[in-house]
């Protein structure tokens, strides 16, 4: 319903389902609220962009004539039909185009069924509809990630087409991001400066999103003749030669599934003396090499990575009592001797060559200096 900003916290005045109404005092106050964000309004922080001029038609209800346990996407001059395997409430999720020039009639199953009809050729037929909608699509995004005590996430910050199936791993990483870096400051373990570090770190992942998903769907859907070509009957014998290709392909799964996002040019992503040859960088994401490795580093804290031999290293190096340290020999990520400080995020926050820790020692009085 409200929240005001006051004395170092924000008032916040909340009706839950049942109507029953309440007052929190909180410091921060993250919008998680979606596209039409009440925790954006109240910030004013303006949400900039622009909505697709074609609507399209959603549906959960059963399909005949198509394979189960895989998606099918059917790519027509007319445009885009997708029938996405959901198990509940209904065996498919589909998703159409409405047709160019058709009224904006009620969403029947009669309608479907005709889309259906043109796009598959005939070879599938719907029934038992749970659930039928409209809808337009958004590219808007905020313009700026914090004001104040207040922060943004997920559909709050970004909206974008559906192209890619971006949107759910975009959020994640938001809330991800965001959350250990609340802990840490609100436990008086790290500075406030830590929480700047949110916006320019999430913030090109957003905006690269929007540009990457407006693209895609501009050739998903676009009228003119060469987009039509394209898909219609270039990208299905295009696409099958490109997967083919293994390194193709692994870039390929990990630009969609968002493994590759890295925060290399972050305030919090520091390189040290003897940058190591090979392996990640600051600011990358973690691998999982040797097997198991991210699972050792999902607790919580930091984690302290040291590779090469064990006689090099102490026992227990002294570092910080929020750093679990693990001696990975020779089969780290990093050829040679290095040591690297994971977030709790599983990014790599500081990576340097060498037994030498006083880097990290100075990194860790910048960003954990209150623990």
């Amino acid at each position: 319903m409200g929240a005001e900003p006051a004395g170092g916290y924000v008032t916040c005045r909340l009706r839950r389902p049942d109507g029953v109404e309440e007052t929190v005092r909180a410091r921060y106050v993250v919008g998680c609220d979606g596209a039409h964000s009440t925790v954006r309004a109240r910030a004013g922080i303006a949400f900039e962009g622009y909505a697709y001029p074609r609507t399209f038609l959603l549906a959960d209800l059963e399909a005949d004539g198509l394979e189960p346990g895989c998606a099918h996407t059917f790519m027509t001059a007319a445009g885009l039909l997708f029938f996405f395997p959901l198990g509940t409430p209904a065996t498919w999720r589909m998703i159409a185009m409405r047709p160019a020039g058709a009224p904006a009639e009620e969403v029947t199953l009669d309608l479907l069924q005709r889309i259906a009809d043109d796009w598959t050729t005939g070879r599938v037929r719907l029934r038992d509809p749970v659930w039928t909608t409209s809808f337009r699509l958004h590219n808007r995004g905020a313009t700026r990630y914090r004001k104040g005590p207040f922060f943004l996430a997920g559909d709050a910050a970004h909206i974008h087409s559906p192209a890619g199936g971006q949107g759910m791993n975009t959020g994640i990483q938001d809330a991800l991001n965001l959350g250990w870096k609340l802990a840490h400051v609100c436990r008086g373990a790290a500075p406030e400066e830590l929480l700047g570090t949110y916006e320019a770190e999430r913030a090109p992942v957003g905006r690269q999103v929007r540009r990457l998903t407006d693209r895609a769907f501009t050739v998903g859907t676009g009228s003119h003749p060469a987009l039509r070509l394209a898909r219609v009957h270039l990208a299905p014998r295009v696409a099958p030669l490109v997967l083919r290709v293994t390194g193709l392909r692994a870039r390929l799964f990990r630009a969609v599934s968002e493994l590759a996002v890295h925060y290399r040019r972050s305030p919090a992503s520091t390189t040290g003396p003897d940058r190591p040859r090979g392996g990640p960088r600051a600011g990358d994401r973690l691998p999982d090499l040797p097997r198991g490795l991210q699972r050792r580093t999902a607790g919580p804290g930091y984690h302290l990575l040291l590779t090469g031999p064990h006689h090099l290293w102490p026992q227990s190096p002294p570092v910080h009592e929020l750093v679990t340290v693990h001696r990975l020999g020779v089969d780290g990520p990093w050829p040679g001797v290095t040591h690297a400080l994971i977030r709790p995020d599983g990014h790599v926050g500081y990576v340097a060559g060498g037994t030498d820790l006083a880097g990290l020692r100075a990194y860790l009085a910048r960003w954990l200096p209150g623990a």
